[in-house]
C-alpha cells in the first residue's frame, strides 16, 4: 500500500467529521484557504442613494454589479451583504464551472421552443470561457483550469442511463465535440479509475476553480470599477426603490435581489425555494507519486451516475474534494451552521473516496463542510426585471450557480440598460416557478426522496437492474435524473 505523510484511514478512530475552522467566516476549505484577510468590509449606516442596489454578494450579485459597472462606469452601483462576500454557496460549492443548463429543458421549451433551449446550452458553454476571460483579465488567482469533465458509470443501470443521456444530447443538437462516450480504456488518458468503471461520457465544457477565491477576487474587481460593497448589513426589507438594512437605508432606481437560498428567511418568501445542503470532504494535499498513480488530469471534473451521485475535483493545491451522496434538509432552521456537517453523509463520502480511489484510502480527511442550494419547485433558474417597479431577480440556480450566475449577471445588465440582446431572449428570462408545498409536506417529501434514491442505488448495485421505484419521486427531481 502506498503510504502518505501522517497516514490515517478515514474511519480509523474517527467518529465525527473534522471540526470547522475557528474563524467564523472560514466555513469551507475554500474560504479557509483565501489568501487575503476575511475581515468584513464596513457596514451600511445612515441613508444612501444610488442607481442600482444589489442585495447579496454571492456570484449572482457580484457578476451583476461587475458587468453593469463595466458597461456604464457612470452608474452608481451598491451591493449589500448580510455576512461577507462569498460567504454563502459561492464560497462553499464543488468548484465546477460546468456546462448543462440550470433547469428543465422541457419546461423552458414551452415558452421559447427547443431552439431557445439549444441557444441556452450554447450560452452556458460560452459562459465557462467568459469566466476564464474575466479571471485572466482581472488577475484573479483562483486556479481556473479548463480540462473538461467525466461522468462515469460503474453499474449496468448507470451505463444504460449514460448512453441514453449522450444519445439524447446528440438528438437535441449537440455533437460529439460537445459530449461523447468513452470506453474504460479510453478514460485512462484522463484518469486511471475509479474502481469498477464501465464507461464514461466526456465533455470539454468544464473548468476547475477555487470558488471562494473567485468570489473574493470578483468582489475586489467590482471595487476597482467603483462598486461600493457593504458587508455585515442584512437587508430587512427589499422593495421598489428601497433597501432597508439594520443600520441604514438605500434609495435606488433599481433594486436587484440576489439572495439565493437565504431568500426563504423572509416571511413572504419561505416557500420560494427548498434549501438543500450539498456536503463535501477534502483530503490533505497528496504527494506527486499518488497523482502519478491516479493519472488524474489537472482540472478534470468527475462525477458518477448514482441516484445519490457524487462529484470530485483535483484542487489547485493537490487535494481531492468529494461531494454529494445526499442533500439533507431539516424542518426547523433549514439554513443553519448546524446543517453544514452531517456525520452520516461524511462517512458515506469517506467510503466513496476509499472505494473509488483506493490509492488515497490512507489520506487524512482535513475538511468537511456544506453550502445551501436554492432549489425552485421546477428546478428552473430565472432572471427577471420589472421596469415599472425597478425590481430585478437573479438566482434559483439549483446547484449550477458558478456558470449560471455569470450568464444571469450579463443578462441583468442588458435588462437594466434596456438592451435587446440574445441574452434577454433566453428561456429563463422572466420565467416563473410556483412555490413549494407548505411544511411539513416539503420536509416529508425531502425525506421520501432521499430514502427512495438511497434504496434505488442499493438495489441497482445488488441486482444490476434499473430501480423502477425512482419513478415515484421523479416529479420532485432535477431534469435528467
Amino acid at each position: 500500500m502506498l503510504q502518505l505523510k501522517n497516514p490515517r484511514h478515514p474511519h480509523d478512530g474517527v467518529t465525527a467529521p473534522p471540526p470547522p475552522a475557528d474563524n467564523p467566516w472560514s466555513r469551507s476549505l475554500w474560504l479557509e484557504g483565501v489568501v487575503e484577510n476575511l475581515t468584513p468590509r464596513e457596514r451600511l449606516s445612515g441613508d444612501h442613494s444610488c442607481d442600482v442596489a444589489i442585495v447579496g454578494a454571492g456570484f449572482g450579485g457580484l457578476w451583476t454589479a461587475y458587468y453593469l459597472k463595466a458597461a456604464d462606469p457612470s452608474l452608481r452601483v451598491t451591493v449589500v451583504e448580510a455576512e461577507i462576500a462569498g460567504f454563502g454557496a459561492a464560497g462553499r460549492n464543488g468548484g465546477f464551472v460546468s456546462a448543462g443548463i440550470a433547469g428543465n429543458g422541457t419546461r423552458y421549451a414551452r415558452r421559447g421552443g427547443w431552439d431557445s433551449v439549444l441557444r441556452a446550452e450554447r450560452e452556458v458553454q460560452h459562459g465557462i470561457d467568459e469566466i476564464g476571460r474575466v479571471v485572466s483579465s482581472e488577475g484573479i488567482d483562483c486556479g481556473y483550469r479548463k480540462s473538461g469533465a467525466l461522468t462515469v458509470a460503474t453499474t449496468a443501470p448507470q451505463l444504460q442511463r449514460l448512453r441514453a443521456r449522450v444519445e439524447a444530447k446528440h438528438r437535441f443538437g449537440l455533437g460529439p465535440e460537445d459530449v461523447r462516450l468513452l470506453s474504460a480504456d479510453e478514460c485512462s488518458d484522463l484518469i486511471r479509475g475509479p474502481a469498477g468503471l464501465l464507461a464514461a461520457s466526456f465533455t470539454p465544457h468544464c473548468a476547475r476553480v477555487d470558488p471562494a477565491r473567485l468570489a473574493r477576487g470578483l468582489a475586489a474587481a467590482c471595487e476597482r470599477l467603483g462598486v461600493k460593497i457593504y458587508e455585515q448589513s442584512p437587508a430587512e426589507h427589499l422593495g421598489a426603490e428601497v433597501v432597508r438594512c439594520r443600520d441604514g437605508r438605500i434609495s435606488a432606481d433599481v433594486v436587484v435581489r440576489a439572495t439565493e437560498s437565504y431568500t426563504i428567511r423572509e416571511r413572504r418568501q419561505r416557500r420560494t425555494f427548498l434549501p438543500l445542503y450539498s456536503l463535501m470532504i477534502a483530503t490533505e494535499p497528496l504527494p506527486q507519486h499518488i497523482w502519478d498513480e491516479l493519472g488524474w488530469r489537472d482540472g478534470l471534473g468527475f462525477a458518477d451516475l448514482g441516484h445519490l451521485y457524487y462529484y470530485a475535483q483535483r484542487t489547485m493545491d493537490g487535494r481531492i474534494v468529494v461531494g454529494g451522496r445526499g442533500a439533507p434538509y431539516r424542518l426547523s432552521n433549514p439554513i443553519s451552521p448546524e446543517n453544514e456537517q452531517n456525520a452520516r453523509i461524511y462517512e458515506r463520502l469517506c467510503r466513496t473516496l476509499r472505494e473509488a480511489f483506493p490509492a488515497v484510502a490512507q489520506a487524512r480527511i482535513t475538511h468537511h463542510w456544506g453550502g445551501s442550494l436554492a432549489v425552485p419547485r421546477d428546478w428552473c433558474m430565472r432572471t427577471t426585471f420589472d421596469r415599472s417597479t425597478g425590481l430585478g431577480f437573479v438566482g434559483a440556480f439549483g446547484g449550477h450557480g458558478v456558470t449560471a450566475s455569470n450568464i444571469s449577471g450579463r443578462t441583468m445588465r442588458d435588462l437594466i440598460l434596456g438592451r435587446n440582446t440574445d441574452l434577454t431572449s433566453l428561456p429563463w428570462v422572466e420565467h416563473q416557478s410556483r412555490n413549494w408545498e407548505p411544511e411539513p409536506l416539503r420536509f416529508l417529501a425531502s425525506k421520501l426522496i432521499h430514502k427512495t434514491l438511497a434504496s434505488a442505488d442499493t438495489y441497482e448495485e445488488r441486482t444490476g437492474q434499473p430501480a423502477k421505484r425512482v419513478r415515484l419521486v421523479a416529479p420532485f427531481l432535477p431534469p435528467g435524473h
